[in-house]
């Protein structure tokens, strides 16, 4: 049985760290409207960072990467020339997050919009938007080739069912008031990712859909903040929360707080952000040396050149390396080692 279904049966007293989120949520979504009325110049710059770190956070979760040179051109040119499918797919994901940015309030929840969704962001694979025609359980293999099954998804005979009743239950949901919201936001993406509709590229829908809900109720901070990049800094969390949540699904014995909460409070990190970002800058620099700025500050410990390029997507080496012999002549930074694997540290 869904959560959601749990949740208009029975419906359950909210647990005290999930009203903290709740609470904190409902005052920045409040504060929205000031936040974007903030530096036409700044938000623009977010926004496009936003996007950018997205595409390539969500796939890289999935184990699907592209060289840091080629981002700009994937994320910019109309029509780029592909070197190979991770690059589709990555440009696909852009793609989905576009039309989510720009049509929100005319993209319906249902049926079309996740098989739309699912074949942007597959690109041109044979079943991008088709719906598994095998069974596919989620079978976890560590680094010495063992294998373990972490959960049996929905049958692929079932599945079909099983997802149009989530849409439904959805809406429904929201009609009648089952619970909160947000709630029934990450409670649908805990079931979705358990009924596992699609061959692959579950993961990457289910935080599609996580943006786009969150359009429909309100809370528009990923199109500043990527909230797929938050996943991916807790990606460890983010697997065992889901394990956790998802033990017992199928018979509806399952806790969904776990992954709940773990949804709320990526969604928390990213109003924070969004909160020191629009007020932090005092004097206006260059969008490109803010990006590496800010990503050197998340960095809470030493850092190399490869990992500072990856957080800054579509920034070029080049201007990397400007900025951190800036900071270094400067005496924010220091570097120990030489080579690829010097580490980079910040001062103080």
């Amino acid at each position: 049985m869904t959560t959601l279904r749990l949740f208009a049966a029975a419906p359950p007293s909210i647990p005290a760290g999930s009203s903290w989120y709740l609470a904190d949520l409902s005052e920045f979504r409040g504060k929205q409207e000031l936040y974007t009325r903030q530096s036409p110049q700044r938000l623009k710059a977010l926004r496009e960072h936003a996007m950018i770190e997205s595409a390539v956070s969500s796939n890289r979760i999935e184990g699907v990467s592209v060289a840091p040179s080629r981002i700009r051109d994937l994320m910019s040119v109309p029509k780029p020339l592909f070197r190979d499918r991770d690059e589709e797919e990555v440009r696909g994901y852009r793609d989905a997050l576009k039309c989510i940015h720009e049509h929100a309030a005319d993209l319906p929840l249902n049926e079309n919009t996740v098989h739309e969704l699912h074949r942007l962001a597959r690109g041109q694979i044979w079943d991008a938007g088709l719906y598994k025609e095998k069974d596919g359980d989620i079978i976890e293999r560590s680094p010495d080739g063992r294998e373990r099954l972490r959960f049996r998804t929905v049958s692929a005979q079932d599945t079909p069912d099983a997802t149009r009743s989530l849409l439904e239950d959805w809406q429904l949901c929201l009609q009648e008031r089952w619970i909160h919201p947000m709630i029934a936001l990450a409670a649908f993406n805990l079931d979705f990712l358990c009924i596992h509709p699609y061959r692959d590229g579950n993961g990457r829908v289910s935080r599609l859909l996580l943006l786009l809900q969150s359009y429909h109720l309100g809370y528009e901070v990923g199109r500043y903040i990527s909230l797929e990049r938050l996943i991916e800094q807790n990606k460890e969390r983010y697997y065992e929360t889901l394990e956790q949540s998802s033990q017992g699904w199928h018979e509806g014995l399952h806790d969904p707080w776990p992954y709940i909460n773990y949804l709320l409070s990526i969604l928390k990190s990213a109003y924070q952000e969004f909160a020191e970002r629009v007020g932090e800058i005092k004097a206006p620099r260059g969008t490109k040396t803010e990006q590496i700025m800010d990503a050197i500050n998340r960095f809470s410990d030493s850092f190399t050149l490869t990992q500072l390029e990856q957080a800054c997507p579509g920034v070029s080496r080049d201007m990397i390396r400007l900025v951190l012999k800036q900071q270094q002549k400067a005496g924010e930074v220091y570097c120990t080692g030489r080579g690829p694997a010097a580490q980079w540290n910040r001062k103080g």
